[in-house]
């Protein structure tokens, strides 16, 4: 992948080739951000950049020996680490990414490195319950690996997504070698959510917070993949928040998520302004039997709608970017939130959601924040 093939973010692009054509590459970096801003693919073509033979126009060339493998994820010095697991695990079995390599290249073939835990899980088969973790079997191989010299690129790279999916013998074990690490041996750690690392991992990293994609980027891109006009275009990069995974749901009208999020919303906020106290514990329940990544998209959307609602209580309809469905509700919706409420409103989800992302008891959550939201929709 070249930094060409990524959407957007050219300051990072930047920084990342000077770092290289200056011979200051930190040995292990931390490429964080959400996997529909393009994390993955940045970390990808930042490997292939730093192993070609022919660099120029400030991108790797594509054509030499290094690229073609690294472009086909198969370079004997580019080494994976990711999470896995199986239906009809036996015991003591293990659980190797090696094993998945095949699936792994075919999903970024396939997405162009946008993919998600949730599309992952998909591919992998795993149903509802099933989790996919990085085991110390996987870092213990990747020690091994790395043994080794480097068969053809200057460095050896290990590319690992989702490293707050290991479990603590494997980040023990990763730490070990971070500490004292192989001279031309560079970690690339693509995470969505760092602050699940050790914090000993984490301060042995370069940090690369990686934002969202921009608005004029993503409507660009759906343009191009979708053959949209400007204006759709220009409403579902807006929905989309930065967010090409979404971008694309909403583009290709697979949005059941969204659909799910804004129901529940709706249901959420009738049940607080009708004060019926017993049937938002039955929502908490519903909401608590999600897994967490659709938990967590779900305070993403509520945040969106809390907005536009809120902008339609300013007067600002003009630049609102709802139509059907959220329209209809919003704009009924919209007197119950305004100056005085909306910070409050804002606040509560971003503390659940962030309970959320740190493992918080889903249920325990979903009730407090039912009940605190329930006390703050009055109509004034």
């Amino acid at each position: 992948m070249r930094f060409s093939d990524v959407i957007g973010h050219s300051e990072i692009k930047d920084r990342l080739r000077r770092a290289v054509d200056q011979g200051r590459v930190s040995h292990a970096q931390l490429f964080a951000g959400e996997c529909g801003g393009g994390a993955l693919p940045l970390a990808l073509a930042y490997a292939q950049y730093i192993n070609c033979s022919n660099r120029h126009d400030g991108d790797s060339c594509g054509e030499c020996p290094s690229c073609r493998k690294m472009e086909e994820l198969m370079h004997p010095d580019l080494h994976f680490i990711f999470p896995v697991n199986k239906q009809g695990k036996k015991s003591g079995e293990k659980m190797m990414c090696g094993d998945f390599l095949k699936v792994w290249r075919e999903q970024i073939s396939s997405t162009g490195g946008y993919f998600d835990e949730s599309m992952w899980n998909d591919r992998l088969d795993l149903g509802k319950t099933l989790k996919p973790l990085i085991s110390v079997h996987d870092a213990g191989e990747i020690i091994r690996k790395l043994s080794f010299k480097s068969f053809e690129g200057d460095y050896k790279i290990v590319l690992m997504w989702m490293p707050e999916r290991m479990n603590i013998e494997a980040a023990n074990t990763l730490l070990k070698i971070l500490e004292e690490p192989w001279d031309k041996t560079l970690f690339l750690l693509v995470s969505r959510q760092p602050a699940r690392l050790l914090t000993t991992i984490i301060s042995r990293t370069q940090e690369i917070t990686i934002p969202r994609i921009a608005t004029e980027d993503l409507m660009a891109q759906l343009i191009a993949e979708y053959n949209l006009d400007e204006q759709r275009a220009g409403q579902l990069a807006r929905l989309a928040g930065g967010n090409l995974i979404e971008g694309r749901r909403l583009a290709a009208g697979s949005d059941d998520l969204s659909e799910s999020s804004f129901d529940m919303f709706c249901s959420l906020m009738r049940l607080s302004y009708s004060n019926k106290h017993l049937e938002l514990l039955d929502w908490a329940e519903s909401f608590s039997a999600l897994t967490r990544d659709r938990q967590i998209d779900f305070f993403g959307d509520a945040l969106r709608l809390l907005r536009e609602s809120y902008m339609l209580n300013a007067g600002m309809g003009e630049i609102s970017y709802l139509w059907d469905k959220e329209a209809a509700f919003c704009s009924k919706f919209a007197p119950f939130v305004g100056n005085h409420n909306i910070e409050a409103l804002v606040a509560e989800i971003e503390t659940a959601r962030a309970q959320i992302v740190q493992n918080g008891n889903s249920l325990i959550v979903a009730t407090h924040f039912a009940l605190a939201v329930s006390k703050m929709i009055v109509k004034v």
